[in-house]
């Protein structure tokens, strides 16, 4: 195989990964600015982040850079892309109307695996030269989607877990989570890299987060199969 057919295979299988990411984020957060706009807050929708364009969506160091860091060191893939911006005061009972457009972003991406997960039968309808791709994009789409739901549901801001938690709690345990949105990344890179690699070189296994989002994620890939006719 020459160098210029090892180049477009590399390329052809990077597209199989970074297409659905793309698409994954895109509308995870396309869907937090519709139902905040829906509920009260037009603020996405004036900073033209209604919308499913990518362009403008995507984060150099959450969509390409920080997936492919996780997936090196961990085997756990997960992305994002810009948060919408959301004023909570603009929207109609802020702290309820708070954990809709939280939750708006996961379900859109078990929506969109649970439809991968029925495309999956049209496979054989798929001209033979396309199937692998194709059939690589979509499965490569529906893992990407749950583990990108499951992530986003951990309990720390600012990541849609922790937003529905601060809009649940009582406010005596909310404000204090709520305080800690300006160090939730540092603390979910901490948790993610850091500490599995502080562990490797103390000869432990600190790696317990990634372990319970994949057990998580296992549980609803298994749930979604059955459920589509896959299992």
């Amino acid at each position: 195989m020459n160098a210029t057919a090892q180049w477009a295979g590399m390329l052809r299988e990077a597209t199989t990964w970074i297409l659905p990411i793309i698409f994954a984020v895109t509308f995870h957060e396309a869907a937090h600015g519709f139902v905040a706009n829906r509920l009260g807050d037009d603020t996405a929708k004036r900073e033209g982040r209604v919308t499913f364009n990518p362009l403008k969506h995507i984060d150099p160091f959450g969509t390409v850079l920080l997936p492919a860091v996780l997936f090196i060191s961990s085997g756990f893939l997960f992305g994002y892309a810009k948060p919408v911006p959301v004023n909570f005061r603009n929207l109609n009972h802020p702290r309820l109307d708070m954990v809709w457009v939280a939750l708006a972003g996961p379900a859109i991406n078990i929506v969109l695996a649970t439809i991968v997960a029925f495309a999956f039968h049209a496979l054989p309808l798929v001209p033979a030269d396309a199937a692998k791709w194709t059939a690589d994009n979509l499965k490569n789409a529906f893992l990407i989607n749950i583990v990108l739901a499951i992530f986003n549901m951990m309990p720390i801001p600012p990541l849609d877990g922790g937003r529905v938690a601060v809009g649940l709690l009582p406010r005596v345990l909310a404000y204090p989570l709520s305080r800690l949105e300006p160090y939730g990344m540092l603390i979910l890179i901490g948790l993610l890299i850091l500490l599995p690699v502080i562990g490797a070189q103390l000869g432990l296994n600190l790696d317990v987060i990634s372990a319970i989002l994949r057990t998580l994620t296992g549980y609803v890939i298994s749930a979604l199969l059955f459920i589509t006719g896959n299992a």
